[in-house]
């Protein structure tokens, strides 16, 4: 009986000491999770810093281009994020503007885009510029995507009853005219030939016809002629960012246009 005492004593005098490094390691994880959390925290801080900066700074690179929209909306890739600005370059900043539009000189019309996205790539900026709002942000690359309302293209057009839509990936067109020579209205429909001249959208119809059309070359040579005169050029709002356009497509919800810019100033502050 007095051999088993010491057995006894050694056995109650481990399980306290388990259970206290059980404790530790999970006081150690809560820490560590706690840590991290906050690490997180603070990084999205900062991040949320650098887009308020940058979206002042674009604010005020579209007013000197007399751009009207709403505030910019700006989001910082790339996590983490204070490594980035450690090394002053930033995988991607995007630049959501709404509802951006302009005048076209010379008319009352005005070209609508409800929004503008810019997507900046290999983005420099420095801490200095950061911290005090002063200096340059750069991108090596960016690209802006829109879609021009068809209601702006057909205010251009200036033609009453035309439609524009999306047809079969080309832009399509259905306009009522009204032909002399046989004192008659008739509805003609077509597809046109969209191009990029500049920063303008030139919007081009060749031929349209018509079911009630009679074969006649007379007629058929006073419609062609009117397809000539819907003929417009659309010229967007001056983009930002020395953006070029280079493409445009067919939506059904408007004409789709992409612009492209190397090596741009997002941000210069003297």
């Amino acid at each position: 009986m007095a051999d088993s005492y010491p057995v006894q004593d050694e056995a109650y005098g481990e399980k306290p000491r388990r259970r206290r490094g059980r404790r530790a390691l999970v006081v150690l994880v809560i820490l560590l999770l706690v840590l991290a959390g906050l690490l997180v925290v603070a990084d999205r801080v900062a991040a949320g810093v650098a887009e308020r900066m940058v979206a002042e700074q674009v604010d005020k690179e579209i007013s000197r281009k007399n751009i009207q929209s709403t505030a910019p909306e700006v989001t910082v890739g790339g996590f983490p994020f204070l490594t980035q600005v450690l090394d002053g370059r930033y995988d991607s900043v995007k630049v959501l503007l709404r509802d951006v539009q302009g005048p076209v000189e010379g008319t009352e019309a005005t070209v609508k885009v409800p929004e503008l996205t810019v997507d900046a790539r290999d983005v420099t900026a420095s801490l200095d510029t950061l911290r005090s709002g002063q200096g340059e942000v750069t991108a090596k690359t960016v690209q802006g995507t829109g879609t021009v309302t068809y209601d702006s293209v057909v205010a251009l057009i200036d033609r009453p009853g035309v439609q524009l839509r999306e047809q079969e990936g080309k832009l399509g067109v259905t306009a009522p005219v009204q032909v002399p020579i046989i004192n008659q209205e008739l509805t003609v429909q077509g597809t046109a030939n969209v191009t990029v001249d500049g920063d303008d959208i030139v919007i081009a119809f060749d031929r349209l016809s018509s079911a009630d059309l009679p074969d006649n070359p007379v007629i058929q040579t006073f419609v062609n002629n009117f397809a000539r005169q819907l003929t417009v050029r659309v010229p967007l709002p001056p983009l930002p960012f020395a953006l070029q356009l280079h493409e445009v497509r067919p939506l059904p919800n408007g004409l789709s246009v992409t612009a492209s810019a190397s090596d741009v100033a997002l941000s210069e502050v003297s």
